[in-house]
């Protein structure tokens, strides 16, 4: 019965998600902004001679510098900036937390172990105390739309209305859900109650999802706006506009960026709470919960760079100006800083993995390899992060004979990139392949060919993906070029899959060394998790100020122009530094949540302060 009333709810779930993810009506049809005239006008005539009552909308307002409100000594971009890159954070963080506390509490009802519905209700409390800053937040940023920019909100609530109605029930639904699952997972304890229990979190999933999902559509129709003609005329088609170019792309990059995202702030919770444990109980217990976050960051991080290419090539099938804008234009340095980001998450990654092989009594077996994983690590960070074209002043220039480096210019281009990040992601599940084996010794008969198997495995692989990045790359047409990028995908996918898959079925029932010694770790590898953390954070809020900014001096792409004194586009320091600053107000507030946490579990004994029950009663 249990089985059957598990398999109704994935099933649910499944049907909730189902709408989001369908092609558009129009996927076939070339991309474009807005629909033809024509059929409006036909339906138009046809709805006046059957005298339906129809509803018109008015076009995107023409505004002048003058019609914007201003406030003395207030950026009213800025202002907006920072509290929805602030939002935005919080948003992700509150929304994958549930996602992986889901997981976990199915784990621990599974295995029967207590430990696990412990570490998922601990995760909880800290995102109970986010969710009311999320709120917050949320408020902040509608009050200073409506007071900042009240044409632009008015003209998006027009076309929106409906759907910003929905979000509202299910803000109040999510709350009460919310509130529900997390104050009741003691009393929902045990039996048919642990299984109510798990409905109200994946309740909680499904209605959290949706409203990402609705938001994203405000978003992207800020981008690639549908169901509106060239004046930005509403046709009344709500669904139309929500279900824009780049609606499911945005869908899909913001829930894999979500999870690495969420992970990453638990790990550095659990690294705030270990740094500062009292006992060899508490560090081996934060040690645990911080290793679980990591895992959790990386099984998110390794499919993020195809999410964000699959966001990019959407992007680039919309609006071939916009992708140049974004990749070869103004924000082209953008990609560079994005790089490093890029490199400091997978080498932090992989650094807390190798201190956590110090765990295990049996890690001396791979201690030896780490240096060469960190040499192929390094080496694709530095081609990741390496310009195709550089800055440079006159003299340079006439010295260097041109504007790429006669061999490092090679690196600058994407198919070098795509091997680099392709061998980032394969490079680092080895380190985690590496980190699980440590403690384990398999009993299998075939262990020997189980391992040649996958040395074979990644050895083809990898030669597979630098061949079809050097010869599409460099020496075909671009059509082939950026096509090639897709087998080298499918490449690491098989790899990895592969390779788990020989790995379960190797290590099952595999003998142990020696226990775990949780808790045995440096303090470095705890600064490690803040970095990753720190580094996820910043990276996103360079990413959202991109994806904002190519809309350049537009509200909505090519409907409603942005004619507002902050109507340009800041350069790359300024933009870094307000981005800097939003990525300190974060984790300044992240870590008041951190200390609110804490102390919520301490208790002071205050002998003398109060009467005894007995005084009190006389």
């Amino acid at each position: 019965m249990k089985k059957v009333f598990g398999a109704l709810l994935s099933t649910v779930l499944v049907m909730l998600m189902l709408a989001p993810f369908m092609p558009a009506a129009n996927a076939s049809e070339r991309p474009a902004p807005f629909a033809s005239t024509a059929v409006s006008d036909a339906a138009t005539e046809v709805a006046t001679v059957s005298d339906i009552k129809t509803t018109t909308y008015p076009p995107a307002p023409k505004l002048s510098a003058a019609d914007y409100p201003r406030i003395k000594g207030v950026n009213s971009r800025v202002a907006v900036w920072l509290v929805a890159q602030l939002h935005l954070w919080f948003g992700a963080f509150v929304l994958a937390v549930p996602m992986f506390v889901f997981i976990i509490e199915a784990i621990g009802m599974a295995t029967r172990e207590e430990r696990y519905d412990s570490m998922a209700f601990e995760f909880m409390k800290v995102s109970i105390i986010a969710y009311s800053l999320t709120a917050l937040l949320g408020g902040l940023l509608t009050f200073a739309l409506v007071l900042l920019y009240p044409d632009l909100f008015n003209y998006l609530a027009t076309i929106f209305k409906g759907s910003m109605f929905v979000y509202a029930l299910l803000f109040f639904a999510e709350s009460a859900i919310l509130y529900i699952y997390y104050y009741g997972w003691h009393w929902l304890q045990g039996g048919n109650k642990k299984w109510v229990h798990l409905t109200l979190g994946l309740l909680l999933n499904a209605v959290g999802c949706l409203l990402m999902f609705l938001a994203n559509a405000w978003t992207t129709f800020m981008m690639s706006p549908a169901a509106v003609d060239v004046a930005g005329v509403f046709n009344g088609d709500t669904w139309g506009a929500i279900h824009n170019f780049l609606w499911n792309p945005m869908n899909v990059h913001r829930v894999v960026a979500n999870m690495a995202f969420g992970g990453s702030i638990i790990g550095a919770y659990a690294a705030f709470k270990f740094l500062g444990a009292r006992n060899n109980g508490e560090r081996a217990h934060y040690d645990w919960i911080g290793y679980n976050a990591n895992f959790i960051a990386i099984t998110a991080l390794l499919p993020l760079p195809f999410a964000g290419y699959y966001l990019t090539v959407e992007l680039y099938a919309y609006s071939q100006q916009m992708g140049i804008t974004l990749m070869g234009g103004v924000f082209a340095w953008i990609f560079i800083i994005q790089a490093v980001l890029i490199g400091a998450l997978f080498l932090s990654a992989n650094y807390y993995l190798w201190c956590g092989m110090g765990r295990s009594e049996g890690a001396y077996r791979y201690n030896s390899k780490i240096k060469y994983i960190a040499i192929v690590l390094i080496a694709a960070f530095m081609v990741w992060f390496t310009p195709h074209t550089l800055v440079l002043t006159n003299a340079e220039l006439k010295s260097l004979g041109g504007p790429y480096h006669e061999y490092l210019g090679v690196l600058g281009i994407m198919p070098a990139k795509n091997i680099a990040v392709n061998f980032l992601i394969i490079f680092t599940y080895i380190s985690f392949l590496f980190y699980r084996r440590a403690n384990k010794i398999p009993t299998v008969a075939w262990a020997t060919t189980g391992n040649a198997v996958q040395i074979a495995l990644f050895t083809a692989g990898l030669i597979n993906i630098m061949m079809l990045g050097i010869y599409y790359g460099y020496f075909t047409n671009t059509a082939y070029k950026v096509a090639s990028s897709i087998p080298q995908v499918l490449t690491t996918l098989i790899i990895i899959i592969s390779s788990a898959v020989i790995e379960a079925l190797m290590y099952k029932g595999s003998k142990e060394v020696a226990p775990l010694h949780w808790g045995r770790m440096s303090n470095r590898s705890q600064y490690a998790l803040f970095l990753l953390a720190i580094a996820f954070t910043w990276l996103m809020g360079l990413m959202g100020y991109v994806r904002s900014s190519i809309r350049q001096h537009w509200h909505v792409s090519n409907v409603f122009r942005d004619n507002s004194p902050d109507a340009y586009t800041p350069d790359l320091g300024y933009a870094a530094s307000i981005v800097s600053m939003g990525t300190i107000l974060f984790m300044v507030m992240v870590i008041f949540i951190f200390w609110l946490s804490a102390i919520n579990s301490r208790r002071t004994v205050a002998k003398g302060y109060w009467k005894n029950s007995h005084d009190q009663h006389h």
